[in-house]
């Protein structure tokens, strides 16, 4: 077993108890808190199971010990408040081996899931199949769920490389504004030395004035002042033009890649915390790359330029210059570490109030019919108020910080004052040449005003450079292999000891064998939590099957490209769910080249023609945002109406009749008895009547199959199927 970080402070206790005890020996090892006999006693213990034993010590004491041989099976199962492990012997008896509250239910679970797998298989599949957590190699701080990022250790270098990557395509934008910044830099370094020649030579002088020469002055004053405002537009347009299509492609990438990313990822992170990314997080970067960025490579420049100006004409002013800038990086290392964590406290707590506003108004129906707007209005206060204070910290922090870092900037001025102020009264200097090195001064501390300033909108920015590349970089669990298959399906279904679960935690199906021909129509039966819905996920391709294999026509899912498979399968969820857009739209949203008649065939087959037409704008009717003008039935009928106008091969219905009234249900029914014949078809239903005509049903229970046989067959077999229907039939008495 490999250990990580949390794990390897329990070897060390557990070797205190063995000292000869390697690390490759251990095979599992979790920690528990809760007493086996009192339901309220507190115990500090723990599980340790190598290759041959399983040894229990709590309080730091042994408790219990036997051989691993003598075990069938562990089991971790959820209690009231706590979470329970337990072994059964080859004998068949059940014994509690450890108790814990809900905090340590994944690491028991996965350590569990650890033992189980090193029983079941060689030593080779148990290490492909053993749980493992992902750490940081540099701080051994665990990765955030559906992460390889560590946020605490993340190079700021390598990110703004990543960044220069992405804006690559777009550099001559860049180096045009660039270029047209160094012929700026080159007018305004001219500026002062005009004005300089202006005021010793016009101004000040006591020689008489010739207008003519003072009049071309002032216009080259002029010319130059117009020349750097036109530079700057320019300037501004191509860093403009170059920001919106970083920005452009950038969200593209994060988009296109949160599609790749498979349901059990997508689903770790929430709705406001994705939009986040998309958009405000890109927003903000458009924003550091058309401003800050840009401004900090400016004043680099002009930092250098006018450094170089001044040193060339007197190297102690030029120091006496710039000798705050150490001072001031001083000052932000010392607060860098505090003000990145807060930075990244703000982003968190800003998701979460997307977050809250998105679930508000996406359910606002549910607000307003429990007159909750009250309570919601209140929780979302909450949120923002959390955000709030994380704001008022960062200004706290930085209304301490600035006051320093300008202070330490005038002194600066001070010392130029005092030694342009001697260096007149000596004769060295005359006015016009304080008056340019003053301008001089004022511009190269505009760099260093910009540079004291430019810490906070750095970490702002990696903040969101972070978030946004964290989930480019997330591991795709479902990717197409270079040589995936474009197969036409024919609809044979094969699940050859298909195992799964959502989490490490527990199996939701386990060892499913499963052969389905081209054209049946099966039927999934059982109660609810069985793992109906999970199979049905697998053969999509939503989730990859922990063991064993899934074969669409002989060919292994994993083989198959994405595009060919869900192409040729058509869906009716049990939510259903329509896009803000027309019938028509959301009809053909499964083929968007199909013409009016196929979509009011596929219509009438779904018996959804009849309302659409009575409708005031008929298939053009705008149904809103997820169908809120139609009633549940009218959008499941436009559900299956999409599915079938798909023309799939494989035909998943997943409670698709559910908000159906029994006539237009009898309708549909008639409509896939008549297709079934045609495709494959997987439906699951809780109202058994409508499985009377399934080529077989296959009765689920506790994520195995425990039955499978025609209706009749398993009536007559009075099992689990049989009980389902007297217990409904009696329901449909009592109603």
């Amino acid at each position: 077993m490999t250990l990580t970080s949390k794990n390897k402070r329990l070897y060390a206790r557990a070797k205190s108890f063995r000292p000869e005890l390697a690390e490759e020996d251990v095979i599992s090892l979790w920690e528990y808190n809760l007493d086996l006999e009192l339901p309220q006693g507190k115990v500090d213990g723990f599980v340790l199971i190598d290759s041959k034993t399983c040894t229990v010590y709590e309080n730091e004491q042994e408790k219990l010990s036997f051989a691993l041989d003598t075990v069938k099976e562990f089991k971790f199962s959820a209690g009231v408040g706590c979470v329970l492990a337990e072994y059964t012997t080859k004998d068949g008896e059940a014994f509690l081996l450890s108790r814990a509250d809900c905090h340590h239910k994944n690491k028991m679970a996965s350590a569990i899931k650890a033992v189980n797998n090193f029983m079941r298989y060689d030593e080779h599949a148990f290490h492909k199949h053993a749980p493992q957590e992902l750490v940081c190699p540099k701080c051994g701080r665990a990765y955030r769920p559906g992460s390889e990022t560590c946020l605490t250790c993340f190079s700021k270098k390598k990110m703004i490389r990543r960044l220069w990557d992405v804006a690559s395509p777009y550099k001559w934008y860049i180096f045009a504004s660039m270029a047209v910044f160094v012929l700026t830099s080159f007018v305004s370094l001219i500026a002062p030395k005009i004005s300089a020649n202006l005021t010793d030579n016009y101004i000040l002088s006591d020689e008489p004035v010739i207008w003519t020469a003072f009049l071309v002055v002032l216009v080259q004053i002029l010319l130059f002042q117009l020349l750097r405002y036109a530079l700057a537009s320019f300037q501004k347009y191509f860093l403009l033009l170059a920001g919106n299509k970083v920005v452009h492609n950038l969200r593209n990438i994060v988009f296109e890649k949160i599609q790749r990313l498979s349901i059990a990822r997508i689903s770790k992170r929430t709705a406001g915390e994705l939009m986040n990314r998309v958009s405000s997080d890109t927003a903000r970067i458009r924003m550091f790359v058309v401003n800050e960025m840009s401004r900090l490579l400016e004043q680099i420049l002009l930092f250098v330029a006018v450094g170089a100006v001044l040193f060339a004409y007197d190297w102690r002013l030029a120091l006496l210059i710039i000798l705050p800038m150490p001072f001031i990086l001083v000052a932000f290392s010392l607060f860098r570490g505090t003000m990145g964590k807060l930075f990244r406290r703000s982003w968190e707590r800003s998701s979460q109030s997307n977050t809250v506003l998105h679930d508000i108004f996406s359910g606002i129906r549910v607000v307003k019919s429990y007159g909750m707007e009250h309570r919601e209005a209140t929780r979302f206060e909450e949120f923002a108020a959390a955000e709030k204070e994380t704001q008022l910290k960062i200004e706290k922090k930085w209304a301490y910080i600035n006051p320093i870092l300008h202070f330490l900037m005038g002194a600066g001025e001070f010392f130029l004052l005092f030694y342009a102020g001697n260096a007149i009264l000596g004769g060295d200097m005359t006015f016009g040449d304080m008056q340019m090195f003053s301008t001089y001064a004022g511009m190269i501390y505009a760099p260093l005003q910009f540079l004291a300033g430019f810490p906070r909108m750095l970490m702002m920015a990696m903040t969101s450079i972070t978030k946004v590349f964290e989930i480019i970089d997330e591991p795709e669990d479902i990717a197409d292999k270079k040589d995936a298959v474009e197969l036409k399906v024919e609809g044979q279904i094969d699940l050859e000891n298909v195992s799964f679960g959502y989490d490490e935690a527990v199996d939701v199906l386990r060892h499913i064998d499963l052969h389905i021909k081209p054209g049946e129509f099966i039927g999934l039966v059982g109660k609810s939590g069985t793992g109906k819905s999970t199979l049905i996920n697998l053969i999509m391709r939503m989730y990859e099957v922990d063991e064993g294999s899934l074969k669409i026509d002989g060919v292994d899912i994993r083989d198959i490209s994405q595009q060919s498979l869900r192409s040729q399968i058509g869906v009716v969820l049990q939510e259903t769910f329509l896009f803000n857009g027309s019938i028509f739209q959301n009809i053909a949203y499964a083929k968007p080249d199909a013409t009016r008649e196929e979509v009011i065939k596929a219509a009438k087959t779904a018996g959804a023609h009849s309302f659409i037409v009575k409708l005031t704008d008929g298939y053009d009717t705008w149904v809103g945002e997820k169908g809120c003008t139609l009633s549940g039935g009218e959008k499941q009928r436009i559900a299956i109406a999409r599915a079938l106008l798909h023309n799939p091969k494989i035909l998943i219905l997943d409670e698709a009749t559910a908000s159906l009234d029994t006539e237009t249900e009898k309708q549909i029914q008639d409509s896939l008895a008549a297709l079934s014949h045609e495709r494959t078809t997987i439906a699951i239903a809780h109202r058994l009547s409508t499985l009377r005509n399934a080529t077989r049903l296959v009765v689920l229970d506790r994520g195995k199959i425990a039955e499978i046989g025609t209706h009749d067959e398993l009536i007559a077999k009075e099992g689990i199927y049989y009980n389902l229907v007297m217990a409904q039939r009696e329901m449909s008495k009592m109603a």
